[in-house]
């Protein structure tokens, strides 16, 4: 399918890598709507030539992730503009790095950057790793913006006490929807026996 172009994201992952998100005009595509897709890096950007306002080629690789494939240069108008890669993080504001013979720049700032943190405890309670289940993304948030933990390690030490009656509302961009999340007493028992149950885990878990 083809659609525009409208802006580029960049999102921070586990291992600070910063991965431009292409933010479409929606487009039906092998029956979903399509409203972004990855640019993998800053030389799959230049190597398709793709400007802010293009109009692009969409496919789902292998019928599951949406990607741009190409760019539609007879219907570029002089409301195409080049994309300027950051040089800092989007979201800590440290200067990014880029090591030699690798596509991707990182952000170097692994213990200070949100979203670096924020996936590594996704990634540390996901079922392959350590399997601690009533735990989430919403739920990670609001105990690092509490303080409550700042690394992993931090999950093993909280209590009953500490979990209780704390709640935030999280206001999702896309869809301006509200969404409250909130640590009421069969929530944090579930938490603290998933945490418990997860020291059985086998040492390749730990290790992943």
């Amino acid at each position: 399918a083809s659609t525009v172009l409208n802006d580029i994201r960049y999102q921070v992952g586990r291992t600070g890598a910063v991965t431009p998100v292409a933010m479409l005009t929606p487009v039906l595509l092998a029956g979903t709507i399509v409203k972004r897709a990855s640019l993998h890096n800053a030389n799959e950007i230049e190597r398709l030539g793709v400007m802010l306002n293009d109009t692009v080629f969409v496919e789902k690789g292998g019928e599951i992730i949406p990607k741009i494939t190409g760019v539609d240069l007879n219907r570029r108008t002089d409301q195409s503009t080049p994309i300027v890669y950051p040089t800092t993080c989007p979201a800590c504001g440290t200067p990014l790095v880029r090591k030699e013979g690798e596509a991707n720049f990182y952000c170097p700032n692994e213990k200070g950057c949100p979203p670096q943190r924020q996936t590594r405890f996704e990634h540390f309670i996901q079922r392959r790793a350590m399997n601690i289940e009533s735990l989430g993304e919403g739920k990670i948030e609001l105990l690092i913006d509490r303080g409550l933990a700042q690394t992993p390690a931090d999950l093993y030490s909280l209590t009953y006490n500490d979990l209780l009656g704390i709640e935030k509302v999280f206001l999702d961009e896309e869809t301006g929807k509200r969404r409250v999340v909130s640590f009421r007493e069969k929530t944090v028992e579930n938490i603290l026996s998933a945490i418990e149950r997860s020291k059985a885990q086998p040492f390749q878990n730990v290790l992943f």
